[in-house]
């Protein structure tokens, strides 16, 4: 029961309705210029520029034009590297290996240029969905789509200035520099996410399902998190909250929706997401998991039953191989505290 409440339960919301509201609009708005100018084929490249919405949460002005500069800059060449490797015809292999790749480096960038939330898992699913689909319009297209709504999301992120009463001083914050231990733990944390995105990765396309990347992305969920149980606590989430999610993307999938009606419903579940996701995470993957889906099938539809059958399967994958490189490293911490206090003894 103890368990059950933890799932249930909301933290307290720090200003989410706004960041809500922001993200909003910085998908919806562009979203609605390609449908409006028939372009909707560029929409995965709109939908993963604007992931830059979601940095610098309640950080002030200064600081989160700063913070969503860099997250939409790194965004931009995950996209870009995304772009040219499905130029390059890769097969699922390849798409594990370049994946991987976008993992540790992912993370390792996140990591010096202090990025909130941090790790790669968003980098890992923007990269690996571009990269997995076969057909795209002009490069050139597809990056003035990505650049241009990553732009309006940080303009987006300045809106605030507007008024006075959101307004915050313009300030600037000194970074330390990083210690040589943080470095250390900075490509440790590249490492592991690489290991986790490679494992997950391999299992899945050994068997043979379909958008192996998915399990990549799931199987990076556990390694946030400040504790053994949280981590574990996350893998379990990901999976109930992703089981939730897909009866939500079946009721949208099966309703036959126009794409003008499809654009609104990804708007909204953008704000729900932003609204939960540091509330309550089981309860976001109900609304993140429709939302990931519907923003990749707006422009390259597949069958809704093997795209539902694929993600549960996946999602579970990905979290059992995260969760069980948690639990080894939890293992292996615990041996060596053992030694230590055998040695003191």
């Amino acid at each position: 029961m103890n368990h059950l409440r933890e799932m249930l339960a909301l933290a307290p919301a720090q200003n989410d309705h706004r960041v809500a509201i922001r993200c909003g609009v910085g998908i919806g708005v562009p979203l609605a210029v390609l449908l409006a100018i028939g372009r909707i084929d560029l929409a995965i490249f709109v939908a993963f520029g604007a992931f830059t919405s979601i940095y610098g949460r309640n950080e002030p002005h200064r600081q989160r034009l700063g913070h969503q500069a860099r997250a939409g800059a790194l965004m931009f060449m995950v996209i870009l590297a995304g772009a040219l490797s499905s130029r390059l015809g890769l097969d699922a292999w390849g798409i594990v290996l370049g994946t991987t790749l976008v993992a540790g480096l992912g993370t390792v960038a996140t990591g010096y240029w202090r990025l909130r939330p941090a790790g790669s898992l968003f980098h890992i699913f923007a990269y690996a969905a571009i990269a997995s689909v076969p057909a795209h319009p002009p490069l050139w297209q597809g990056m003035l789509a990505a650049g241009t709504t990553i732009v309006f999301a940080v303009l987006l992120g300045l809106s605030g200035m507007l008024t006075a009463r959101y307004r915050t001083p313009w300030d600037k914050t000194l970074r330390p520099r990083f210690s040589v231990d943080k470095q250390k733990a900075i490509w440790a944390d590249g490492g592991l996410y690489a290991v986790a995105a490679a494992a997950a990765g391999t299992v899945a396309t050994t068997l043979g399902i379909g958008h192996n990347y998915w399990a990549m992305v799931a199987a990076t969920v556990p390694l946030v998190g400040a504790t053994f149980r949280h981590r574990i606590q996350r893998g379990v989430y990901r999976i109930l909250g992703t089981f939730g999610g897909l009866a939500v993307t079946a009721v949208i999938l099966f309703a036959g929706l126009q794409a003008w009606q499809l654009v609104l419903v990804i708007a909204l579940l953008q704000c729900g997401a932003e609204l939960f996701i540091a509330r309550n995470y089981a309860l976001a993957q109900v609304v993140i998991t429709p939302l990931a889906l519907l923003s990749t099938e707006l422009a390259h539809a597949s069958n809704p039953a093997t795209l539902i059958q694929d993600r549960a399967v996946e999602t579970v994958i990905g979290a059992v191989v995260g969760m069980a490189l948690v639990l080894l490293l939890q293992l292996r911490a615990n041996r060596a505290t053992d030694r230590k206090g055998r040695n003191a003894a």
